[in-house]
């Protein structure tokens, strides 16, 4: 028999195939982090000596969520600034808390309290846009986290860098070395937007992201605000600014790309840009519902995001997927625009195609890492069980979710965080609470 360090055995397994296959009875196989092998449970005990036995009798598993757009620190920011629209929730709310707070301390607490919150949900692999990218790598190699950095690039002063030039020698500091190889973490250019960089900025981060073959990820078409108050002031809708400097390929990730006419559609499926999908931040923001289903058919890459916890409030995929799907048959009234399965591989395989992961995570693979996450579905309201898929999507809860492993190493046991002290978490969390609201007037004990 050959040695393992891992056999989970749930009930159903959904490993996110091109057939949309659901299998029962089956066991995966983990060794050294990596998927070894998924095969029949009485084939496994024949072959295999497992280190670790891990019955889940009632449980769906499934590959780990993928959140391609957060800023994890701002779950300290959660709730400061509800029930505004986008412009007025940033510049009225959102900047001014951050102009004031930001620091190495808060993104390191705020990303640790949302990595603790997403690993809880089943989430394996994140994106994050925030300053003191280097912090945010940091707490997700120390959390044993996978994630993708984005580095940020804007032209005014904040405390990680005074202006462009600072940004971009940061931004391509971190991008070029420190984790080129590293089996967690990935990095990327991440500029705000079009209305907070020049063009001139742009074409010098182009050619940087261009020698060192990096991904982009940008805000894009978010809100119709921002369409219209770009073209007012340079002539362009914004993905016509992007494609003139040469960032529009398929290395481009647009976060929340609401707003698209038909050439931009077009232009987006031709050049193979991914558009990640925010569907939560963008109602709560009142910045419209994109029509992902019509995108889909397009030829346009579409994963799932839940951008960060102060426009959200939370960092739920399960949420975020069973939104997704239900909003894309009420745009294209079509109940059958994004079944379970579609919405399903939105979270996990196509979620780590844009970000270029897909050799590595999003579906239970052999040679891929064990990026998995266990989902009970015993309770009454996900009861009785004829699709597991379809129960997980329309019915779970993120509670629900029992177990996460990242790279094989088990982060959620039995619904327990495995490295993260949560009390300690949540007094830090209030602690910084009772200075932010000290300033802002805000205080609610």
């Amino acid at each position: 028999m050959q040695h393992c360090d891992t056999l989970i055995a749930p009930r159903w397994c959904a490993p996110v195939d091109d057939n949309d296959t659901v299998l029962e009875g089956h066991a995966v196989v983990v060794n050294d982090g990596r998927i070894i092998e998924l095969l029949p449970r009485a084939d496994a005990n024949e072959k295999y000596q497992p280190s670790v036995v891990v019955e889940k009798p009632d449980h769906l598993l499934i590959p780990g969520f993928v959140n391609v757009h957060t800023h994890a620190a701002m779950t300290l920011l959660r709730g400061l600034a509800d029930d505004l629209p986008l412009e007025p929730w940033l510049r009225e709310g959102i900047w001014p808390a951050e102009k004031r707070w930001v620091s190495a301390e808060m993104v390191r607490d705020g990303t640790e309290l949302a990595i603790a919150e997403m690993i809880a949900g089943g989430t394996t692999c994140f994106s994050d846009q925030y300053f003191f990218p280097e912090i945010v790598a940091e707490t997700a190699v120390d959390l044993h986290m996978r994630a993708m950095i984005g580095t940020p690039v804007i032209e005014f002063p904040t405390a990680w860098a005074n202006d462009t030039a600072e940004y971009l020698s940061k931004a391509s500091d971190l991008v070029h070395d420190p984790y080129a190889d590293h089996p967690l973490i990935s990095t990327c250019f991440a500029p705000h937007s079009t209305y907070a960089l020049s063009e001139d900025s742009f074409i010098e981060l182009r050619v940087l992201a261009d020698q060192l073959d990096a991904r982009v990820q940008i805000h894009l078409h978010e809100s119709a605000n921002e369409v219209a108050d770009v073209l007012a002031r340079t002539g362009d809708r914004p993905f016509e600014t992007l494609r003139r400097v040469g960032l529009v390929n398929s290395s481009l990730l647009a976060v929340h790309a609401v707003h698209l006419d038909d050439n931009e559609i077009a232009a987006f499926a031709d050049a193979g840009v991914s558009i990640a999908h925010c569907p939560r931040s963008n109602m709560k923001l009142a910045s419209g519902i994109a029509p992902v289903a019509r995108y889909i058919d397009a030829g346009i890459p579409v994963a799932i995001g839940t951008d960060g916890a102060a426009s959200n409030n939370v960092m739920d995929m399960l949420s975020e997927m069973r939104t997704t799907a239900l909003l894309a048959k009420a745009v294209a009234d079509d109940a059958a625009a994004i079944p379970a399965s579609k919405a399903l591989r939105m979270a996990t395989l196509d979620g780590a195609a844009a970000l270029g992961l897909a050799h590595e995570t999003g579906s239970i693979t052999a040679g891929k890492w064990a990026d998995l996450a266990c989902v009970d579905l015993s309770p009454l309201h996900s009861q009785p069980v004829y699709d597991p898929v379809s129960q997980l999507v329309y019915t779970a809860r993120a509670e629900q979710v029992t177990d996460v492993w990242i790279a094989g190493k088990q982060q959620l046991e039995n619904r327990r965080l495995t490295q993260i002290d949560t009390q300690n978490l949540r007094t830090r969390s209030n602690e910084w609470r009772d200075r932010i609201a000290s300033s802002t007037g805000t205080r609610n004990d």
